[in-house]
């Protein structure tokens, strides 16, 4: 059974004026068949999580933990988080000029199972992805990200987690940019990952429209750097009728 523990978690950038503390003890549990969605105003502290978790060099983690079926995730390397079966699905995916999808995803696959996949096998299976994204197999032949509309980028995060199939999905405001019919093929992509055995999803997001495709467990609103409330898909009915206000006005 799957579970990643995030307990009481501090974590720091740099700026002109020294270390800044961004994620102010934040403590979460995300079990086998969970999706945890976190919700909140701009600047809160939400993609810090998410990077933090996934071991991005810029931020410093000052206290707590996070472990992953027992195991320590910050002491590993950001190759071996994704190894263990860490999954980050980033706001902003990066371009890789030079490199094909196919042989990107190919090269995680390897990576990741310290194995190569079949090729006549990888080939299907990577088409298959492709298509249940709306993405033409020819797809593969692009450039990572290069010249990709933000649909696209963000479908093919989605084919990513199809593919490479971690044991828990962090997805960094996978909805952003998103048109509703990219919305529903991403949303779907999220789902049928979700219904296999022993997944574990954080989803980050502004916008409770994703939450109506993607129906989270449990709902927490993030404020200044820590976990303000957690409640039930209800709460981000509430958030979207009445906004952070409260949550804000209680830190004047």
């Amino acid at each position: 059974m799957s579970k990643l523990v995030i307990t009481d978690l501090h974590v720091t950038v740099d700026t002109e004026d020294g270390p800044k503390e961004i994620l102010k003890g934040v403590t979460l549990t995300i079990k086998d068949g969970e999706t945890h969605a976190i919700m909140g105003p701009n600047g809160s502290g939400k993609s810090t999580l998410a990077y933090s978790i996934a071991g991005h060099p810029k931020y410093t983690i000052t206290g707590g933990s996070v472990t992953l079926d027992g195991q320590d995730v910050l002491a590993l390397s950001v190759d071996e988080r994704a190894r263990a079966g860490m999954f980050l699905a980033m706001q902003y995916p990066v371009e890789v000029p030079g490199v094909s999808v196919s042989n990107f995803l190919r090269t995680a696959k390897t990576a990741i199972d310290g194995e190569a996949p079949k090729l006549r096998t990888w080939v299907k299976d990577v088409n298959a992805a492709l298509q249940q994204l709306d993405l033409d197999p020819s797809f593969g032949t692009r450039n990572v990200n290069e010249n990709f509309s933000g649909g696209e980028k963000k479908r093919h995060e989605i084919a990513q987690l199809e593919l490479l199939d971690p044991k828990v999905a962090v997805l960094d405001e996978t909805d952003s940019g998103l048109d509703i019919d990219a919305l529903k093929t991403v949303a779907e992509g999220v789902n049928r990952f979700r219904a296999r055995e022993g997944k574990g999803v954080l989803l980050i997001t502004h916008y409770t429209r994703i939450l109506r495709y993607i129906e989270p467990d449990y709902v927490h609103v993030f404020v200044d750097g820590k976990v303000a409330e957690s409640g039930g898909k209800e709460l981000a009915d509430e958030l979207e009728a009445n906004g952070y206000d409260k949550y804000v006005s209680a830190l004047r």
